[in-house]
Order: C-alpha cells, then sequence, then structure tokens
C-alpha cells in the first residue's frame, strides 16, 4: 500500500470548481454566501491547494451548483 501524501506532495485530486462557476454563471462570492463558506477558503479548494473537506461543504457546494461530487472533485488525468 503507497504511503498517505505529506502536506506537500499531489493528491491527485483536481477540484473544477471554477468550471463549474462558469458553466452556471456564479461567482465565487455568491457561491460563498450560499454554502456558508468564506471566499477565501473556496479559493484554496479552487486552486487544489485544500488538504481536506467536510462532507457538510462537499454537499451544500453540490447542492448550490447542482452537481454530483464526482463532477467537482476528479482524479487527474481523467
Amino acid at each position: 500500500m503507497a504511503p498517505a501524501p505529506s502536506d506537500e506532495e499531489e493528491t491527485g485530486i483536481h477540484c473544477r470548481l471554477d468550471e463549474l462557476l462558469e458553466q452556471r454563471g456564479m461567482t465565487l462570492t455568491r457561491l460563498s454566501e450560499l454554502v456558508g463558506v468564506s471566499v477565501v477558503n473556496l479559493s484554496v479548494l479552487k486552486n487544489d491547494r485544500a488538504r481536506a473537506i467536510r462532507y457538510s461543504t462537499l454537499r451544500a457546494i453540490c447542492d448550490a451548483l447542482d452537481c454530483e461530487v464526482g463532477e467537482l472533485l476528479v482524479l487527474d488525468g481523467r
């Protein structure tokens, strides 16, 4: 079994938040208002720098964007 990635390593998971926001004509600020997460924290997620995400936050983002988790988070190269 491969060791877990350190904080500095890439996880191979890409967040498609930018693309989904653009497709829906929504700003990061508006998403922040809808889900109750700061713009700064959403930006960290959007730029693939997040190390973790709460299931409740993931659910709120998916509800606000009317998407599935697999549309938001994808494995790099797939």
